[in-house]
């Protein structure tokens, strides 16, 4: 689950969601105990559940397997930390790394091998980080839905949205992180299903890189992916 939502971007993770979707529900596994261990097991009391129950939903984790999740964290012995990690991929590119872990020496010592790999080096904390707004994002496929762009932008915007857009095939919609849920949940009472909906690390600038810096970022993206740990991936590089 890397970079900003742009169409081709969200294909290549439709794509790689259905090669590994087990690895892609493992991890969303965990951030639904991490929220559940927070605050609780119902969604109604818990808005970072409901935010990653969202999130489930996007990646067509079925309602059983999220239950059954909500369930077992309730009672799982298990903790997981989450880690924000920042650095520079292959020619600068500025990279935010998240993970879930139960042992953090183990995930930076994991991350900082793959940064080196690439060709990159991890960095400190706020390294990075100042080229990026936290935003909430929902990317709904206009094929899913028959509003008219008008009616779906006004919508939206009456429930807060912040701005709206329309690529080839997709909108999205983009909220201050405080307006995301109320925004979502909104659309979601429409019947709008959504390719993405997440709060996430949204570039203020991007990085064009050619073809041999193009292959080094995907393969840098490639093996953090890779990672159990990592949960989520954010970057400045116009794919």
């Amino acid at each position: 689950m890397s970079g900003h939502s742009k169409w081709h971007n969200i294909q290549a993770k439709k794509g790689k969601a259905d090669a590994a979707r087990g690895k892609i529900f493992t991890k969303l596994g965990r951030e639904l105990l991490i929220a559940v261990k927070e605050g609780g097991a119902d969604p109604a009391g818990n808005s970072k559940l409901k935010s990653v129950i969202a999130k489930c939903k996007a990646a067509n984790m079925p309602n059983d397997t999220i239950n059954n999740a909500i369930k077992k964290a309730s009672s799982s012995n298990e903790n997981y930390e989450e880690i924000t990690y920042e650095g520079y991929g292959p020619c600068g590119v500025a990279v935010i790394v998240e993970a879930a872990t139960d042992n953090k020496n183990r995930t930076a010592a994991d991350v900082r091998h793959v940064f080196d790999k690439a060709g990159g080096n991890l960095g400190t904390s706020g390294c990075v980080s100042y080229m990026f707004n936290k935003k909430g994002v929902i990317v709904i496929e206009k094929a899913s839905t028959s509003m008219d762009e008008d009616e779906l932008m006004m919508l939206a915007l009456d429930a807060g949205a912040e701005d709206f857009s329309s690529e080839e095939e997709i909108y999205e919609i983009t909220t201050e992180p405080a307006d995301f849920t109320a925004v979502r949940e909104k659309l979601e009472e429409s019947g709008l299903e959504f390719l993405e909906a997440d709060v996430q690390m949204v570039p203020t600038t991007t990085v064009s890189l050619d073809e041999s810096g193009c292959e080094k970022m995907e393969r840098l993206i490639e093996r953090l992916e890779e990672l159990d740990d990592v949960a989520n991936i954010y970057h400045n590089w116009e794919e």
